[in-house]
């Protein structure tokens, strides 16, 4: 069976006919040219050689895995860092090039959802939370509630997205047409 990014599943959330553009017709967005991504890329390089020892034992820390590469059948990705709780759960935690404004983006608790199943598939522990960390506030480390519903609708979007491949069909677009304004398919797509 085909298995997912969280990306895609981030993506798909956002509009389901990105799946369908990018993994059917194979037409790439072409992120690289995004200042952004480029620069959080750097940034995970950085951090993770500058934390490898650093242990966050204030939010109940006892040991960590540094950028761990998880896959089960339908999902796969890397996380930034898997923390092992003293309370005998897991927690994944990512760090965002990103300053914090007072909100959690849907898209980064999407995406430590997605971890959360991940951890919990391959490391067989619980995950009820997980910890972003924004770089451009100082490294400021926020905690976000993860629970089922959160890890169902990861499990249900993955396999919406390997339906929409594996049977090659143009899904219904969003609903909210504000997010065309911006989107990298924005001249091929029938509205």
């Amino acid at each position: 069976m085909l298995s997912v990014y969280p990306s895609q599943i981030i993506e798909y959330l956002y509009c389901p006919r990105y799946t369908y553009f990018e993994f059917v017709l194979c037409i790439p967005q072409y992120e690289e040219k995004y200042y952004k991504v480029m620069k959080g890329r750097e940034i995970h390089d950085e951090k993770s050689n500058q934390n490898k020892e650093y242990l966050r034992q204030r939010i109940g820390a006892a040991n960590k895995h540094l950028n761990q590469y998880l896959c089960n059948d339908y999902l796969r990705g890397e996380v930034d860092e898997v923390l092992e709780l003293n309370d005998g759960t897991m927690a994944p935690l990512d760090y965002k090039y990103a300053e914090y404004k007072e909100k959690i983006f849907n898209t980064y608790k999407t995406q430590l959802a997605c971890y959360a199943v991940l951890i919990e598939d391959n490391f067989k522990k619980k995950v009820n939370k997980g910890f972003l960390v924004y770089i451009r506030s100082n490294n400021k480390l926020i905690e976000i509630a993860i629970n089922e519903t959160d890890k169902d609708g990861v499990k249900e979007c993955a396999k919406d997205i390997v339906d929409i491949i594996d049977r090659n069909y143009f899904p219904k677009g969003t609903r909210n047409k504000l997010k065309c304004i911006d989107c990298t398919y924005k001249n091929i797509c029938v509205k």
